[in-house]
């Protein structure tokens, strides 16, 4: 598997990290060591978590975490007027907030990638309209958070 693949097993796995810390209230080491010790190295769905770059995984995880009151706000600038952050199903929320700390704190990997790999993963979960709000809400991040 290439790097790039391992990044994206790592981007939908935290993804489902944060989405269970919101929902179970478990701490951030709590999970990191969960998926590390019991879901990395075994077939899911098909897809190989052998591969994740687990290194990516914690950093977004624990990243999150720690700048979230930042992130949050990224985030809640480019939703509509009146529209809360709480509003949002929890998976979107999850999302929105992997890919906004990714943005904001990885200028390594280009914004055109970050974003294509979120709206991947909403995909992933949702067959509506949440693909393209995420690429919409993240585009407008990226524009915050990047210099053009």
């Amino acid at each position: 598997m290439s790097a790039r693949q391992s990044r994206s097993v790592a981007r939908l796995a935290a993804v489902q990290a944060l989405y269970q810390m919101e929902v179970s209230s478990i701490g951030v080491e709590h999970v990191i060591r969960e998926f590390t010790e019991h879901r990395f190295d075994r077939d899911a769905d098909g897809i190989d978590l052998a591969a994740a770059d687990e290194g990516f995984f914690a950093e977004l995880v624990r990243g999150v975490v720690a700048e979230q009151t930042r992130v949050d706000a990224a985030i809640v600038k480019r939703l509509a007027e009146g529209w809360r952050l709480e509003r949002l199903d929890a998976t979107v929320r999850a999302i929105l907030r992997a890919g906004a700390f990714e943005l904001a704190n990885r200028p390594d990997v280009p914004t055109e990638v970050a974003i294509d790999e979120y709206v991947d993963v909403a995909k992933s979960f949702f067959e509506g309209t949440e693909p393209g709000f995420v690429n919409g809400a993240l585009d407008g991040v990226a524009r915050d958070v990047r210099p053009a």
